[in-house]
């Protein structure tokens, strides 16, 4: 069996950076930028917007895969981590360090960032997939983790912080999307709404503005008073008004960050797994399991 589905490209600087193998000091921001190169890098790449899905688990990898909870997380670990990240002059709120299948190599959560991969020492940032093999099908050792933590996250953002599309009938399943009202793959999503409410899928939208020029419309359609009205108007080309309100838009840019979403729109299921990318109502509906 061939694994080259369960690699993807990766830019040498988000692979691995050993706190103790450069002269030079690290600052927050360039911290930030190494982790966040995939998710933020397909702000004006069509190729992306399309395919900026992970690879959706199959049954045998979800039963092989570690289950681990925060509650396991390794302090020791933690607390050398983030000695490690300071003495290179980086600031970063280490949250977790859980241990996986792999021997000495633990799954770390951090504040604004998105996850990843440490040694035991706390002296390597490694990030990317470990493969496991030897069983029946190769298993992405980080997969379930990557889908609780969303599920987790997702489940937490209060709904009147979203602009909900209620199914039509029987609600099959619940879908979360990171949209941006400036993308052209989000406006093709949003044109093919009433069919993928009719499939019975409804559609929760958080804001996930892929340039600081879109920021404001985000928020003005956030702000409006009938806020399906607006997401309407604007995906359809308005240029949507509203009075400033305290609004959620930065702080779900924050939460998509750190799912990993690196393009619009960027779809998850209520259990964490990202399946898209945009894709027409009937891949959709296949995606997320409601048709073969």
């Amino acid at each position: 069996m061939s694994l080259s589905h369960l690699f993807k490209p990766k830019t040498p600087a988000t692979q691995l950076i050993s706190s103790n193998a450069s002269h030079k000091k690290l600052t927050r921001g360039l911290m930030s930028a190494l982790l966040v190169i995939v998710a933020a890098g397909c702000s004006n790449n069509d190729a992306d917007a399309i395919n900026s899905s992970t690879d959706i688990v199959s049954d045998s990898q979800k039963a092989s895969a570690p289950s681990v909870t925060t509650a396991d997380s390794d302090q020791a670990v933690v607390q050398a981590l983030q000695a490690n990240l300071s003495a290179s002059g980086i600031e970063e709120n280490i949250v977790s360090a859980v241990p996986t299948e792999m021997e000495d190599i633990y799954w770390v959560t951090a504040e604004g960032l998105p996850s990843f991969f440490t040694d035991k020492s706390g002296k390597h940032i490694i990030q990317g997939q470990i493969v496991a093999i030897g069983s029946d099908e190769p298993v992405d050792i980080s997969a379930q983790l990557v889908a609780r933590k969303a599920k987790d996250a997702l489940k937490a953002v209060d709904k009147k912080d979203m602009i909900i599309y209620p199914a039509k009938g029987e609600t099959k399943s619940v879908i979360y999307s990171f949209t941006d009202a400036d993308c052209p793959y989000c406006t093709q999503l949003h044109k093919e709404m009433d069919e993928i409410n009719a499939l019975g899928i409804e559609v929760r939208y958080l804001a996930w503005p892929r340039s600081e020029a879109s920021v404001p419309k985000m928020q003005a359609i956030w702000c409006s008073e009938d806020r399906s009205a607006a997401m309407d108007q604007a995906k359809g080309g308005a240029n949507v008004q509203a009075p400033s309100c305290n609004d959620p838009v930065i702080e779900q840019m924050a939460l998509g960050a750190r799912l990993g979403v690196r393009g619009t729109p960027a779809i998850f299921t209520e259990s964490g797994q990202q399946v898209g990318g945009y894709l027409p109502a009937e891949q959709l509906a296949q995606a997320v399991g409601i048709i073969q």
